[in-house]
Parts: C-alpha cells; sequence; structure tokens
C-alpha cells in the first residue's frame, strides 16, 4: 500500500466508528476518501447537502450550527460528521462551519451504505436513537456480552493479547520514537529506562506539540511526553481501564505488573461500542465551551444508559460509567467556572455526596454536593466569589439533567460552602450530640468523594470524620434508627406494599424502598469500621471483616442490591424507550413471575438484615 493511504488507514483505525471495521475494509477505505481543504469561516460543504458525504476532521475544527444559526457542537481532529450523523437527533437540518483552516476526509454515503450491510457493529454508530436502534442493540448485546461487554470479568491482561510493550528510552529522540510509531502502526508509545516508566507520547503530542509548532524532531522525545503518566495493574479488570478513559479524558494507559511495565491499554482494545461510548462522551463533554454545549453533550446520557440495559450490563458498572459522566460534567463547569469568574483567590475542593459519591448515579439523580474550603477563606473577602461561583456549577448541573436537590444539599447553599474548620465543626456536632431528625437531612454528607480542586482538603476531612465515627455506638444508633425509616414494601403474608392513589397508583418505590435500605445498611456498617470506601457494593465486601455483619450476609446484600439496582435500570430505559421520563416507581405487573418472587425474596433478606442491625445497636433507644 501507498506510505500515504496507510498513513490514512492507521489514522482511520485510531478513531470510532472506523475502529470496527476488520483490517481488509480499513484496507480498502483510504481509496475511496476524498481529501478537501477548507479555510477558516467557510461553508461545509460548499454545495450539496451535509448529509450526501460522511466528513471525517483529520485536522482543524468545526461548528455545527442549526437552522436558526444556533450552535449545535464543535468538532475537532477525529470527529465525524455529515451523512445520518449530524440528523439524528432531530429533523433539523445542520450545515459546518470551519473554524480554522481544515483538512476533512469525504466518504460518499453511498460507501458508508455498504460498510453498513456488510458490518453490523459499524452499522451500529449509524442508527437513529430511538427504538430501532434499541432494538438493533439488544440483538447485539445477545450476541457479544460474553467476549466483549462483560468488563467487569474481563482481566487487563487479556486485553494485552501476548503484545510485547513498546517503548523507547529517555535519550531517544522525538524523530526516532516517531519512526518506530509508524513502522508498528500504533497511536501511542512507553518512555522507560531500567523497567521504570518515565512517560508516554501519542500520535496526538506529534501533531500538536512538534508538527504545530515546528519543533526540531531531534530534540529528545521527553520534551514532548506526558509524564508520570495515570497507571493500571495488571490486577484489575478493564472495567478500570474503561472508567480511568472516561474520567480523565484519556486514551492511552500504561499497565503495570509492580514496577515493571507490560503494555498499554488504549480506548480501540475496549471495542463495545455500548461501554466505550462513555469515553466519547466524556470527550465530547470536555470539549465544550458553554452550559449550553454541555446541555447538548449530557443530552446524550439517556441514549448510554439504554445501551448499557440493552446490552445487560451489570448495575454496579452502570452505576460506575454513568456516574464518570457526571463527574466529566462536573469537573468542566468547575473548570468553565474558573475561566469565568477568575482563579479561586483560596484554595477549594468539591466534593460529591450521595449517589454521585458512592458512582450509584441513573438516567434519575438529582445533585448532592458542598464546597470546603481552605481555612485562610474570609466570608467579607472571598464570600461573593464563591457564592457566583457555585451558582454558576449548580445551576449549570441542573442544566444538564442533574436537578437541584429538593433538600439545598449543594454549594450553592449557603450553609454548604464551607472552610474545613467549619466542616469538623459539623460533623463534630452530627456525630457527639446527634439529633435524628438532623442527621436524617445531612446522612447524605457521610457519603463523600472528592471531584476537583486541592484534594488534601478533601483528605484532612475524611479522615477526620472516620476517626469521630469508628466505634461510635451512640452515633451509630442514631444512624440505625435513621436508616430503619426507610422499609422493604413488603407485608406480613410476603405481598408487596403498594402506593394508593396519586401519580404512582399501585406502584412501589424501588429507589426508596428497595435500594435505601441497603445503601443505609452498608453506611453503618462502613462507618462503624472506619473504612473509608463509599460505593455501597465496596462497603458490603469489607464490611464482614469489620465485624457488624457476617460474611453469608454480606454476601446476600450484594446479591439483592445487584437484583433491585438491575430492576431499576432496566424500568428506568423501559421508559426513556417509550418517550417518558425516567423514574424509581414500578408496578408488580411489570414484572414477570420469576422476577416477582425474587424481589419478594430480597426485600425480605433487606428486612432480615435491618432486623439484626437493629438488635446490635438497641435502635430506638437512645
Amino acid at each position: 500500500m501507498d506510505v500515504e493511504l496507510l498513513e490514512i488507514r492507521d489514522f482511520l483505525a485510531a478513531h470510532h466508528p472506523f475502529d470496527q471495521l476488520p483490517d481488509g475494509a480499513l484496507s480498502e477505505l483510504p481509496k475511496k476518501l476524498a481529501i478537501r481543504y477548507y479555510r477558516r469561516d467557510a461553508a461545509i460543504p460548499d454545495m450539496g447537502g451535509l448529509d450526501e458525504h460522511l466528513y471525517i476532521i483529520r485536522s482543524g475544527a468545526v461548528e455545527l450550527r442549526g437552522s436558526s444559526d444556533e450552535l449545535v457542537a464543535r468538532l475537532g481532529e477525529g470527529d465525524v460528521f455529515g451523512y445520518r450523523i449530524s440528523q439524528q437527533e432531530s429533523d433539523t437540518q445542520y450545515r459546518g462551519v470551519a473554524m480554522e483552516d481544515c483538512l476533512l476526509y469525504q466518504l460518499p454515503a453511498n460507501e458508508i451504505d455498504t460498510l453498513c450491510d456488510a458490518h453490523a457493529q459499524f452499522a451500529y454508530f449509524f442508527i437513529p436513537v430511538g427504538g430501532e436502534r434499541l432494538r438493533g442493540a439488544v440483538a447485539q448485546a445477545g450476541q457479544e456480552t460474553d467476549t466483549q461487554l462483560n468488563l467487569m470479568t474481563t482481566p487487563i491482561a487479556d486485553l494485552l493479547h501476548g503484545r510485547e510493550p513498546v517503548a523507547v528510552g529517555t535519550d531517544a529522540t522525538i524523530r526516532q520514537a516517531a519512526q518506530i510509531m509508524s513502522e508498528r502502526r500504533i497511536s501511542s508509545m512507553m518512555i522507560v529506562e531500567q523497567d521504570h516508566l518515565f512517560g508516554i507520547v501519542t500520535d496526538r503530542d506529534l501533531r500538536s506539540r512538534v508538527v504545530a509548532e515546528g519543533l526540531d524532531s531531534d530534540l529528545p522525545v521527553m520534551e514532548i511526553a506526558t509524564v508520570a503518566p495515570l497507571t493500571l495493574s495488571i490486577d484489575t479488570f478493564a472495567f478500570e481501564a474503561l472508567l480511568m478513559m472516561a474520567r480523565h479524558n484519556i486514551h492511552h494507559l500504561p499497565v503495570m505488573d509492580g514496577q515493571k511495565v507490560v503494555g498499554m491499554i488504549t480506548a480501540t482494545d475496549l471495542t463495545e461500542r455500548h461501554t466505550t461510548s462513555a469515553v466519547y462522551l466524556a470527550g465530547d463533554i470536555f470539549k465544550q465551551n458553554s452550559i449550553e454545549g454541555l446541555k447538548q453533550a449530557s443530552s446524550k446520557l439517556p441514549q448510554l444508559l439504554q445501551n448499557l440495559a440493552a446490552a445487560d450490563a451489570t448495575a454496579h458498572s452502570t452505576g460506575h460509567i454513568i456516574t464518570a459522566i457526571g463527574d466529566a460534567v462536573t469537573t468542566r463547569l468547575l473548570q468553565l467556572a474558573e475561566i469565568k469568574f477568575g482563579p479561586p483567590p483560596v484554595d477549594y475542593a468539591w466534593v460529591a455526596a450521595g449517589s454521585q459519591a458512592r458512582n450509584e448515579q441513573t438516567a434519575h439523580s438529582d445533585q448532592d454536593n458542598c464546597l470546603t474550603l481552605d481555612d485562610s477563606y474570609d466570608p467579607d473577602q472571598h464570600g461573593d466569589y464563591f457564592k457566583e461561583f457555585t451558582k454558576f456549577v449548580c445551576d449549570g448541573l441542573n442544566a444538564c439533567g442533574y436537578v437541584y436537590c429538593p433538600g439545598e444539599m449543594m454549594a450553592m447553599t449557603d450553609e454548604w460552602r464551607q472552610p474545613l474548620k467549619t466542616w469538623k465543626e459539623y460533623f463534630v456536632k452530627w456525630t457527639e450530640a446527634p439529633e435524628p431528625k438532623a442527621l436524617m437531612l445531612t446522612c447524605v454528607f457521610f457519603d463523600l468523594r472528592y471531584i476537583y480542586g486541592d484534594d488534601a482538603l478533601f483528605r484532612e476531612l475524611r479522615q477526620f470524620v472516620l476517626e469521630k465515627t469508628r466505634g461510635n455506638r451512640i452515633f451509630l444508633a442514631y444512624m440505625v434508627t435513621n436508616a430503619l425509616t426507610h422499609q422493604p414494601p413488603l407485608g406480613f403474608f410476603r405481598n408487596f406494599v403498594l402506593i394508593r392513589g396519586g401519580d404512582h397508583d399501585h406502584t412501589f418505590d424501588l429507589k426508596h424502598n428497595g435500594i435505601i435500605p441497603i445503601v443505609d445498611l452498608a453506611r453503618v456498617y462502613a462507618l462503624a469500621a472506619g473504612s473509608d470506601a463509599v460505593n455501597t457494593q465496596d462497603r458490603l465486601s469489607v464490611a464482614a471483616s469489620g465485624g457488624e455483619v457476617t460474611g453469608d450476609g454480606a454476601h446476600d446484600l450484594r446479591d439483592v442490591l445487584e437484583f433491585i439496582s438491575s430492576l431499576r435500570i432496566q424500568h428506568q430505559a423501559r421508559l426513556l424507550n417509550d418517550g417518558k421520563a425516567a423514574n424509581n416507581y414500578m408496578s408488580p405487573d411489570d414484572l414477570s413471575h420469576f422476577e416477582r418472587n425474587h424481589l419478594k425474596d430480597a426485600f425480605s433478606v433487606v428486612r432480615t438484615m435491618q432486623s439484626v442491625l437493629a438488635n446490635r445497636y438497641q435502635a430506638g433507644r437512645f
């Protein structure tokens, strides 16, 4: 193959959806492409309709605008538009505008049709959002779940495929690294000296830091490398790679066996579209420069949940993936806030609470968050800045679908935007002089996870809280009493206790009466043991070692949580597929006989474990 065509083929292979094509189809594709140059501010296309071709951005940036000239999206290198992509979500006709000089690859619509007919995974990318796409996802998931979607049980080692790590030494030049990457047809490589990882370099680094800047290619490769990159242990699962890529907006992760480098995992190694779409969606979120742009990007979240539900992803993995997108939206809003209002006058830590902290968000999650400020914070000098700052972020989250917390447990509320010393005073009061009503309102703040800012502030607060709760029986007794306010909807004769009347007649609340009771139990177990685990499954995994619950009891609760959470996710996906808003209210009529019986068993387990914990702490006597 011609060197130029080979280079185009490698570029396509590194980007979705072309990474779904087999080698033979990929090798033929460059011959069918037209190469088009567009000057800054030029209309794309310059003739005909946008859907007559698929456009792949090789370099430059493009804006998509609607019929009223409103900005719909900003796209960059590797992104695609035109054909069916730009018309998927409505009947709006879009047009492209070059934001800067652009080099695009143009592929006729009939060639895309041919590829779609021959390759189902490639075709899935172009199916319109809605019932047809979901039905396709179900059919595809049935064939591929075992080999491609089951990232929770796929070891990282399996994805390395026996490949030896490709690396250069710290004394290698940029040119030498680029030559090796070209010869090996890889998009990244590691810089290793005496088995120690010093950094990584990617094809994007070569383009943006060398070619674009006119940098001398005989300089050391360390000049353009990402030093001390994030890494994964070979003992972890592929799912961890997915989450790290989504949360940090990266596509390459070195894999370590202890201190030794053993390989590199890329986004294209995680080939299942349903799950890796989280990586691409997170990438899209970090490209946005306005709340409206973030709103457009995050509107794809329900579709992601539908795809995961259709592919039978576990509730545990779905919660982590959906929350990773929530983390990305939050982080980008915080970055935009710092751009809008300027650098913060004192250090802060933005902290997630509730379901986001536990990595258990779904398509129907409100926001729970708080702000921990450095103790140098002065309300008179700094108060206005952080008031406007947090309002911008919380308003942005609400616009993106993470609605305001009904209890106002948000950083924009003055009470929950405080210096570290005040937060410590809060927790001293809650743990040393607990009041039932206060704990009921504030228990969400015993589930905390750092999102952005100065993580040292969060670590100090977290350690302080755990020291206050470990073995504190009076406080824990109050927490147990609070936990027992959420009871499974199961009657004396194992009949479901249903809501009567109102908008949710003849239903039960899967969240508040099914999942929250387990969350409450796991929280008590973790706080009693002084464990820093926050995710409910993680808390249950370590609970038995602390003596708060037997190994069998913890195992049963984990199974129950997964079963009920999966029912909830499937229920929400069905509502979304029908064009309705997601909620947590399920009717027994929607359950099969098998599901109905197992749900009753699940509720019985929860009720039994609540009784055991109540007896242990003599709940209600304090």
